[in-house]
């Protein structure tokens, strides 16, 4: 089982990295969850650099794809040649979406008639996009989740797990990045936001 995160340059390491962290919890033979980018090296919006475990050849042939956020996504989204690269497919995927991960999605042609999380700043230009944007943390419609605001990454990742591996899968490794003395309050919490959002069905071969 293979979930790719999809970081290019500029990422946003609240969005790309608590998500590497929460599903890399699920211990398990043949999972495995890499950052997956256009090129060798990519930095964050801070200055980080991370190297790229994986390539976007690689992130079209995974089980479940989450495309991570930065301050550079719509230079993503113009650059025809990377989006062509993109080659995502919810009839066999799970996609999530993390706040301007959420316009790539839209780009691509992933949400047309279904509504969207975003954060703040994007919201404006998913909108532009045609896609509704929703109040709300985290939204899920079949195989497709969209998340909005940098913590909300905490609950696209519990989304990914319980569809891959189960509720009791998510709700362990949500236990275990829980803060300690609130650990039962916070797997709730999380766990109102996701629960809602399982309604998807099996995947299917593309």
């Amino acid at each position: 089982m293979h979930i790719a995160i999809l970081t290019f340059e500029g990422f946003n390491e609240l969005d790309s990295l608590i998500a590497l962290g929460i599903l890399n919890r699920v211990k398990k033979p043949g999972w495995r969850v890499s950052l997956a980018s256009p090129t060798a090296r990519v930095r964050s919006m801070n200055g980080v650099v991370l190297e790229a475990q994986a390539s976007l050849q690689d992130a079209a042939e995974a089980d479940a794809v989450i495309v991570g956020s930065g301050m550079r996504t719509r230079e993503v989204v113009a650059d025809a040649a990377l989006m062509a690269q993109l080659k995502l497919d919810p009839r066999g995927q799970l996609l999530g979406a993390q706040c301007s991960g959420t316009l790539v999605l839209a780009k691509l042609g992933l949400l047309n008639g279904v509504p969207a999380c975003t954060d703040l700043t994007t919201k404006p230009w998913v909108q532009e996009a045609g896609v509704e944007v929703l109040n709300q943390p985290l939204f899920a419609r079949g195989n497709v989740a969209t998340a909005g605001g940098c913590l909300a990454s905490i609950y696209l990742a519990a989304w990914v797990i319980a569809r891959l591996d189960g509720m009791e899968s998510a709700r362990s490794a949500l236990h275990y990045v829980a803060p300690v003395g609130e650990k039962d309050e916070f797997v709730a919490r999380a766990l109102r936001h996701v629960e809602p959002c399982l309604g998807g069905e099996a995947l299917t071969e593309a």
